[in-house]
């Protein structure tokens, strides 16, 4: 295989030069082995390189949104493990999804080389570099009923890792984290928390009245702070090991603050540093989210609602997560001051905006007849005015 046609390769379905078509997809590559990362990378067009094992939702929304045409996956889109709804919605979408594990692609291509996808053959110009799988619509449904038969075995195991875990985060209940001193004060305001998620753009934008009239300190959990910015708020401060949030994000003037790990280690710290960003470090087990939450809560706050946290099986299970000792932990020590975003949509009524305009329309007619009644003048201007009206309306 010649040096040049070993660096590149395909994505498949049904597009060419960003046109559908019913044989194959061709289109740039960009690789990334890290999906959350490469997606702020793609542009519309492109094929994306992934080594992604069972794509989540998330993952796959956000490949969507970049307007890729095709989407091709050194590792299982979905190894059956849970029922992951990433590679439908992929497919459903009319993107090309395509398994080569066996294809070795980061070591064959690199950015920009033009790949076509046909059937479940991958080329590079006219020369076939592998073969793959090309997942279609209907096999990843009857995928999808298959795994959520078999859901209480993930259950089970991860029930038993959180029982496993809670022992070891239990400083998360009994308060033993050091939170430094901020800028922002908790004491007495409500705390909106935003988690990247599959629909944090949705609880943003439901809660634009919400934000609007109670106006809550802002916390963004690392990449939630590019939500909040394409929502056109602010975040008061970003929260997390600081991989996914961009620099954009980073450099809004919000408050930094990096989650590590209990011993210490803070890999996040490391870019913060190079680009000489102002920060302070926890070391604390559990997530970043389950950190911004007892922060919000040891510092005062009244109300934290959280938008685009994770509640369910399938979505701790999209972020790779065995066990949920450290969010159970986390809800148990906060309890009934953390509402979901759906809730507070639902039940909070945005005052009025006409409301105050039809008062005070009301007290300026009662003081002007006051004025006019008590005022020769003025009552000599408002015969003369109302002759006029009835010459005009010819009464």
């Amino acid at each position: 295989m010649a040096t040049d046609s070993r660096r590149r390769l395909p994505a498949l379905l049904g597009r060419r030069n960003g046109t559908r078509t019913d044989l194959s997809v061709e289109g740039p590559v960009r690789l990334g082995e890290r999906t959350k990362h490469l997606v702020k990378r793609l542009r519309p067009g492109e094929v994306a390189i992934v080594n992604h094992v069972d794509i989540d939702r998330i993952a796959a929304e956000e490949l969507i949104e970049a307007g890729v045409v095709a989407v091709l996956n050194a590792a299982p889109s979905s190894s059956g493990r849970y029922p992951n709804a990433g590679p439908l919605m992929l497919a459903r979408a009319g993107i090309a999804l395509v398994d080569a594990p066996e294809a070795k692609l980061f070591e064959a291509l690199k950015d920009g080389d033009r790949v076509r996808i046909s059937g479940g053959s991958i080329y590079l110009g006219d020369e076939e570099i592998a073969q793959a799988r090309r997942l279609r619509v209907a096999e990843l449904e009857h995928e999808m009923q298959e795994h959520r038969k078999r859901i209480d075995e993930a259950l089970g195991e991860f029930a038993e890792n959180t029982v496993a875990h809670v022992r070891e985060e239990t400083d998360l209940l009994t308060g033993n984290i050091a939170f430094p001193p901020t800028r922002a004060s908790f004491r007495d305001r409500h705390v909106l928390i935003v988690v990247r998620g599959d629909r944090h753009r949705r609880d943003l934008k439901a809660l634009r009245a919400y934000i609007r009239d109670v106006r809550p300190l802002i916390v963004a959990v690392d990449g939630g702070a590019d939500g909040i910015l394409e929502a056109g708020l602010k975040p008061d401060m970003i929260l997390g090991d600081m991989d996914s949030a961009s620099d954009a994000a980073l450099c809004c003037g919000a408050e930094l603050i990096v989650h590590a790990y209990p011993d210490g280690r803070a890999p996040g710290r490391e870019r913060l540093l190079e680009a000489g960003l102002d920060h302070q470090v926890i070391p604390a087990a559990g997530t970043s989210e389950d950190v911004a939450m007892l922060m919000a809560y040891e510092k005062g706050a009244t109300l934290i609602v959280s938008v685009g946290a994770h509640f369910n099986l399938v979505e701790f299970l999209d972020r790779k997560r065995g066990g949920m000792s450290s969010t159970f932990l986390t809800r148990l020590r906060i309890g009934e001051r953390l509402v979901d975003a759906k809730g507070v949509s639902r039940l909070y009524n945005p005052s009025s905006t006409l409301a105050p305009l039809a008062f005070f329309m009301v007290a300026f007619l009662v003081l002007l007849t006051i004025l006019v009644i008590t005022s020769p003048a003025l009552n000599d201007v408002w015969e003369l005015v109302w002759l006029k009206i009835r010459i005009w309306l010819g009464i």
